[in-house]
């Protein structure tokens, strides 16, 4: 089973709930959260190795092409002009996808590859312990996250995925390969704002939904309301304790050490099912 871990905005503890499910279910832990990993900050992996990733760059031979824009009117992400008759590529904005020199009729497009991050491979005890990492300065992320995605499935279809915050392309792409989803969200007004939008976003792709309430020192009416009037099951609910925060301040991984969150965490691998 695939577990997707998301969170509509940062610091929501995402990333503390990924890593102790992964230990808990003896899954694989992919950190797709590729412009800051910190997963392997709690798990502390060894016997580390690093490949690098690359993304296709299209270049254009201008003898061919034919002007027709069939490269322009394909490309969805919107990263291809047409100025002055001769076409142009925002590489920042392109998704290194290949569609436009698939359907140049004329072959004009080729692509130029370029190294944009690397994908980094150790070992938790049992656990594999997977990190995209993006380099500084890339605009997109999403060549990193589909290789950290499916190096990880290669060691273990048993995973759980530590998904991008928000509700953007490198969220959807982290969640496309996943049976289920657990949204982890702060009980506040601006949490559930920012939770509302990945929701939305859980629900368009049409995958099972648990909920996960973190930092929660009050019932916050509003979140439990929209969770009841829309089916939402709730996992867990992780009090607000300075304690548990400065073992995560620590990088500490809790499950195992502690017995509330081994529990926790033993509970919440018996209830989620695709």
């Amino acid at each position: 089973m695939k577990i997707a871990v998301l969170s509509g905005k940062g610091g929501t503890g995402k990333t503390f709930v990924s890593v102790n499910l992964a230990v808990a279910k003896n899954a694989a832990y992919i950190d797709c959260d590729v412009e800051e990993p910190n997963g392997r900050i709690f798990l502390k992996p060894v016997d580390c190795k690093e490949s690098p990733v690359f993304a296709g760059l299209p270049e254009f031979d201008e003898s061919k092409c034919v002007g027709c824009r069939k490269c322009v009117d394909f490309c969805r992400f919107n990263a291809l002009v047409f100025i002055k008759n001769k076409p142009a590529v925002f590489s920042d904005v392109c998704h290194a996808c290949g569609g436009c020199s698939l359907i140049c009729p004329t072959g004009a497009v080729t692509e130029t590859m370029r190294q944009i991050g690397s994908v980094e491979q150790c070992k938790y005890k049992k656990t594999d312990v997977v990190t995209g990492i993006l380099n500084i300065g890339e605009a997109s992320g999403i060549a990193v996250i589909k290789e950290a995605l499916d190096t990880g499935l290669r060691l273990n279809e048993n995973a759980v995925i530590d998904c991008p915050p928000g509700s953007g392309c490198a969220v959807m792409e982290s969640i496309s390969a996943s049976d289920l989803c657990i949204i982890v969200v702060e009980p506040t007004a601006f949490g559930f704002h920012n939770f509302k939008m990945v929701y939305r976003l859980v629900k368009l792709i049409g995958k099972t939904c648990y909920i996960v309430i973190n930092k929660e020192d009050a019932p916050y009416p509003p979140l439990d309301g929209f969770c009841a009037e829309n089916g939402l099951p709730i996992l867990a609910r992780i009090p607000f304790d300075p304690e548990t925060a400065a073992l995560l301040a620590n990088g500490e991984l809790l499950y195992g050490m502690n017995d509330y969150y081994t529990d926790l965490f033993d509970k919440v691998v018996c209830e989620v099912k695709p």
